[in-house]
């Protein structure tokens, strides 16, 4: 897992920004379980963010591409995570996709390949449940009208978080 996290750390990039300038080299800075840490430099400074891959993928007839769930430090803000899901398809238009931890369930909207926590509000709230739980599922629909869902495992998310955190 340790070589596919760092071999797709660019393409989370491109994926996320889409803008070539910030699609820079990413820094591998560490490996806690499950949660890789990278950074990078862009124009508004250094970004820092801990990234995982699915260790399950429903159904397993389809063609789910990459997958990826990262959290990003937004430059110049101490402590200040995003959460993003990103897939290897465009979700259904206007769709939306849903985290569930334990017993709670957080709704992201969709734009493209990527999906984020839809009341910012609630973005501390997800992280506070990453760091408590022990797996995390994403359900989603495809472009093409296909309901999917994902488990992600949550070990080492306070660790890669923590590592990330004083981030400059």
């Amino acid at each position: 897992m340790r070589g596919l996290i760092a071999t797709i750390s660019s393409l989370v990039l491109v994926a996320s920004f889409a803008a070539p300038a910030l699609a820079q080299q990413a820094t591998k800075i560490g490996q806690h379980n499950a949660w890789g840490t990278y950074s990078y430099q862009s124009k508004a400074g250094k970004v820092c963010y801990v990234l995982t891959v699915p260790t399950d993928k429903q159904p397993p007839s389809l063609d789910h591409g990459d997958m990826f769930f990262f959290v990003s430090q937004r430059p110049g803000q101490q402590v200040s995570y995003e959460p993003q899901f990103i897939a290897g398809y465009n979700f259904q238009e206007g769709s939306k996709a849903t985290v569930t931890i334990d017993k709670k369930s957080f709704s992201m909207f969709t734009r493209g390949k990527s999906a984020w926590v839809e009341n910012a509000a609630e973005e501390p709230v997800l992280i506070a449940a990453m760091k408590t739980g022990s797996d995390m599922k994403v359900q989603a629909k495809s472009g093409r009208g296909n309901p999917t869902s994902y488990v992600f495992s949550l070990k080492g998310i306070s660790a890669a978080l923590a590592s990330i955190a004083t981030c400059k």
